[in-house]
């Protein structure tokens, strides 16, 4: 036994070899093949993007496309499309020599995983047992992206450290984790997560923490030189920010019913993200010698009340309420960032490249919490009979639960979002550590130029006299 792991060790800390000339073709055309395969006998268009949607209006008597589900769901699509190619991208730029794997590595991952999505989440939820085929509209792909986000939550614990062969990896076992805990959540258990604070930050949070922590590199401080950031890539990263912060509204209200509770969802983010961005400031100034500010809080921590809320976000927290999770969350999160993510690398071998225990994990734990207290504390006084029914779809088998039911479910759901994001983290990340994805030592990481093509550094220019001055000493000399 103990020969047999010592091999395994011996073998995983051989000489890093990042020629993926061959693998990362391989894997992208063997994928790619067997998406177009899997789609071919498997996906087909939902009654409301068929051709036959004309039949169907007339069978269920609608009158107007206007009740298309295309028509209340695509805005709310086109802003957590953004969120996820544009705001995640973006906010990883900040790294001085990463910029373009932070951007193009995202959108691979992002390309790749919601087409797979597409297929886990509709064998779950979407798969028409008649003909055994999956029918998919624009919900599918709102939720498709938000299967994605999962992962490039995880991307984010490991910035810098992976080959893109290795994020394909994390991104295809990714997804296929994040559609088995989201349907024991949302259809077993029955718990509400609107805004995907336990399904999706939670989750994603501790799956990529975990593979960090598997994939710990003793000597990483050999790259510390790349390990930070310039003053360009800093606004880059805050161009990201500024988009994720806006259309968060939209990620914690796309998938709620129309009408009350989509209103109410982006009601409540919308001002949890202010309070948030207020204390942010106010701690990162005051734990500062000089009271100035820190890039790195105000890039990540004011968006922390948009992760926290998400849970609760359809739940009548009370605009009150809300300004309360974000001013929490605000604290939290930048003292996670000031203490918890050196102390996480030092004494707990987790190298949080963006810290996303900060931004995702507390506090999508936090949003699990305070959606948990919402659920049991619910009354008809305050959601009126049919209001309650509805908004935590007591109907069906579901139809006798109670509100304080309700909340132990929902501390349920985030029990199984932490345990499948740890053991599933863990198990990936040992598959990751094996040496044949490409990846690169301890001493070249953070640094574009082993997996792209990198534009030499603009040469600066000779300091150039001044023209009035050069132009009266030639006349000078001349006279």
């Amino acid at each position: 036994m103990g020969n047999c792991l010592y091999s395994v060790t011996e073998c995983c800390d051989r000489p890093k070899n990042t020629n993926i000339r061959l693998s990362f073709p391989a894997v992208c055309f063997v994928w790619q093949t067997a998406m177009i395969i899997l789609f071919g006998v498997f996906i087909r268009y939902n009654e409301e993007s068929d051709t036959r949607w004309v039949e169907f209006k007339k069978e269920n008597n609608i009158t107007s496309d206007a009740e298309n589900d295309f028509y209340f769901r695509y805005p709310s699509f086109q802003d957590v499309h953004v969120m996820i190619f544009v705001g995640f991208g973006f906010l990883m730029t900040f790294l001085k020599r990463y910029s373009f794997s932070a951007v193009g590595f995202n959108f691979l991952i992002a390309a790749f995983g919601l087409q797979w999505a597409l297929l886990m989440q509709g064998w779950f939820h979407s798969l028409d047992y008649t003909d055994g085929k999956i029918k998919i509209g624009v919900e599918n792909l709102i939720n498709a992206d938000f299967c994605v986000a999962g992962c490039l939550i995880a991307y984010g614990a490991v910035l810098g450290k992976v080959s893109p062969v290795q994020l394909l990896v994390l991104t295809l076992f990714g997804i296929t984790l994040f559609a088995i805990e989201e349907y024991i959540i949302l259809d077993l258990i029955h718990a509400k997560d609107a805004g995907g604070s336990m399904v999706i930050h939670t989750f994603g949070g501790y799956y990529g923490l975990s593979i960090s922590w598997v994939l710990y590199r003793p000597n990483l401080e050999q790259s510390k030189r790349l390990q930070g950031s310039v003053y360009h890539s800093d606004v880059f990263a805050m161009i990201g920010t500024l988009f994720l912060w806006m259309f968060w509204p939209s990620f914690n209200s796309a998938i709620t019913d129309h009408g009350d509770g989509q209103h109410r969802a982006a009601i409540n983010t919308y001002l949890s993200l202010a309070s948030t961005v207020l204390t942010t400031f106010a701690i990162s100034s005051l734990f500062e010698k000089t009271g100035k500010v820190d890039m790195v809080h105000i890039q990540n921590s004011t968006l922390a009340g948009g992760v926290a809320v998400g849970t609760a976000a359809e739940f009548m927290l009370m605009p009150y309420g809300s300004l309360i999770v974000g001013f929490c969350c605000g604290v939290i999160s930048t003292l996670g960032y000031i203490f918890l993510t050196p102390f996480m690398e030092r004494k707990l071998k987790i190298q949080d490249t963006c810290g996303i225990h900060n931004l995702h994990a507390m506090p999508g734990v936090i949003g699990g919490i305070v959606g948990a207290i919402t659920a049991a504390a619910a009354s008809t006084e305050v959601y009126g009979r049919e209001g309650l029914i509805n908004t935590f779809d007591f109907e069906g088998a579901f139809e006798g639960r109670s509100p304080t039911i309700q909340g132990g479910y929902q501390a349920a759901g985030l029990c199984v979002s932490i345990a499948f994001g740890i053991g599933g983290g863990i198990l990936v990340g040992l598959i990751l550590k094996l040496p044949i994805w490409g990846d690169v030592a301890d001493e070249h990481c953070f640094d574009d130029e082993f997996y792209w093509e990198v534009p030499e550094e603009e040469e600066l220019l000779p300091p150039i006299l001044e023209y009035n001055n050069h132009m009266n000493v030639s006349k000078a000399e001349a006279m």
